[in-house]
């Protein structure tokens, strides 16, 4: 059956991995001004050309997906490598989203790219994402030429978190035991078996308890930290280079993401069936914190509360060794929520290599609403 795309898609190329399938765009005729000044700020367009998933339950499609392709839509505006930039890349060291409206799978995505400034060390894009001729979704993005930090930096990062790689082990054990005994292999040890990338998950963290001692125990939501490890279906090919590495961690970074919130708090989410299922109601320790004037934050949530709506707001992802990305192996993910409150919540998440070396950490924003025990008018997104 031919895909929501403008023209019949092209068959799917084994040679790619299933995450560069999955984010294969086509180019369309540039629009805007012609010009053949480099300072130009005609656009470029380009559009799906599969069908993105559509989570069950969740209100249209998984936002990773956009995220990555609009992050494959600018790179191909970025100017390649050159004489004149001693043959350096631009790559990307952020991108700031915002998700506005609900995508839908059933229609294709146009990807409107706005060359917005191209400099010596940095160039800057716009993509908005559109549907109907609606904008469901924009971005800023802002590239990076290699080479221009200097021979002497300011170096610092966060460190992987203790446990996590015995973690990693202990699970890809029990996945060889399981396929040696001709087990079949399900979620519930926390292994994805779909979709274009692997999640196993750790469990939840307790502040800095090592994960290895098995408690989320803790009274204070903001200690409790999901960990997880994650890697690309398959191999990353060598024509998809560098730009598929970075838009596949763009398309993972935005898994379970916002859903920390409900996680920490042990909460079910309402007609979201694949979360419900992956994460079960538990009753997490919560204490409102006594005294202390107006200051102090309160970590009480009603009891047998449900979360009635959860969508992300914004996206932040901030690339820190771009050249450095491995998709295709494994990748720590640590998330925490330092906030949550007048119906939004705050999470966020730092990406290692396995060797440690922190690639990435990414902010989001999202609307977390708990199902009211009256009807209350509500106002739309």
């Amino acid at each position: 059956m031919a895909g929501p795309t403008l023209v019949r898609p092209p068959p799917v190329d084994p040679k790619k991995s299933v995450m560069e399938n999955v984010l294969e765009l086509r180019p369309l005729t540039d629009i805007g001004p012609v010009s053949k000044k480099p300072t130009t700020r005609a656009q470029r367009a380009a559009n799906s050309i599969r069908e993105l998933w559509h989570p069950p339950g969740a209100r249209g499609v998984y936002g990773g997906a956009v995220i990555a392709q609009c992050l494959s839509a600018a790179q191909l505006t970025v100017p390649a490598p050159s004489p004149a930039s001693d043959n350096a890349e631009y790559l990307i060291h952020s991108m700031h989203c915002y998700f506005v409206l609900a995508g839908d799978s059933a229609i294709p995505i146009l990807y409107h790219v706005e060359r917005v400034r191209d400099g010596k060390s940095f160039v800057t894009r716009t993509v908005q994402a559109r549907q109907r001729g609606k904008c469901i979704f924009t971005t800023t993005l802002s590239f990076m030429r290699e080479g221009r930090s200097g021979e002497r930096t300011v170096d610092h990062g966060w460190d992987l978190p203790e446990g996590v790689s015995r973690g990693l082990e202990e699970l890809l054990r029990e996945e060889a035991r399981k396929e040696d005994c001709d087990e079949s292999t399900s979620s519930a040890n926390g292994v994805e078996t779909s979709g274009p990338f692997i999640s196993k998950r750790l469990g939840i963290a307790n502040g800095n308890t090592d994960f290895m001692k098995k408690t989320d125990e803790s009274p204070n939501p903001h200690q409790r930290k999901p960990q997880a490890w994650m890697t690309c279906r398959g191999r990353i090919s060598a024509a998809g280079g560098q730009s598929a590495h970075l838009s596949a961690l763009a398309y993972m970074s935005d898994s379970w993401f916002i859903g920390t919130v409900s996680r920490v708090h042990g909460l079910v989410r309402l007609g979201h069936s694949m979360y419900n299922r992956e994460f079960p109601a538990r009753k997490a320790p919560s204490v409102r914190q006594a005294g202390g004037g107006e200051s102090r934050n309160t970590y009480e949530t009603p009891e047998g509360s449900q979360v009635g709506m959860m969508v992300s707001l914004d996206h932040t992802i901030y690339f820190h060794r771009p050249r450095e990305v491995k998709a295709d192996e494994w990748l720590c993910t640590e998330m925490e929520t330092p906030w949550s409150g007048q119906g939004r919540g705050l999470v966020m998440q730092r990406i290692w290599n396995r060797e440690g070396r922190l690639m990435a950490t990414c902010v989001q924003e999202g609307l977390v609403r708990l199902k009211q025990d009256s009807p209350v008018a509500q106002a739309k997104l």
